[in-house]
């Protein structure tokens, strides 16, 4: 690996982490009265990493994020939601952006929607119950938000770092 590409790795992780931060400063509950509901400002980087670099290079970003963050936070248990949550929407992300039938937008949907579910797979996971999947359509709905949400951002950040 090269040191430009690792030094791009670093800021795009710590660009996550701030980003990360910056969304638990904000009083989403207010809005959406739903447990764990998240806007997802970090996976704007990861969108962009796996559209700028590389399959590896961003599960090596996503992977760093999430245990930085846990680690940071204390929180185990936001870590595993994190990580299982993550690793899953990559890897649905990574299947979609394959298909020339779909856009930035329909891989950040899908990207969501693959989080939601790796969620909802370790609250069942955790909670011994399939008693969650009831909140699954709630998540998607929302999930579907800010996937486009984040789709924006990284369409126009895609713009701007490959001009035409």
């Amino acid at each position: 690996m090269k040191t430009k590409d690792l030094t791009i790795m670093a800021i795009l992780t710590a660009l996550a982490m701030v980003l990360g931060w910056v969304e638990r400063m904000i009083p989403l509950e207010l809005l959406i009265p739903l447990p764990g509901v998240k806007l997802g400002l970090a996976n704007t980087v990861t969108m962009f990493s796996l559209y700028w670099l590389n399959l590896p290079a961003t599960m090596l970003i996503l992977t760093a994020r999430c245990l930085l963050g846990g680690l940071f936070s204390g929180n185990v248990t936001a870590l595993a939601f994190s990580l299982t949550g993550g690793v899953i929407s990559m890897l649905v992300m990574a299947a979609a952006k394959r298909s020339r039938h779909l856009s930035v937008w329909g891989v950040s949907v899908l990207g969501a929607a693959g989080h939601n579910c790796g969620q909802i797979l370790i609250a069942m996971i955790l909670m011994h119950s399939g008693a969650v999947l009831g909140y699954l359509p709630y998540l998607l709905l929302i999930g579907t938000a800010c996937g486009c949400a984040t789709a924006a951002v990284t369409a126009g950040v895609l713009r701007i770092a490959r001009p035409s």
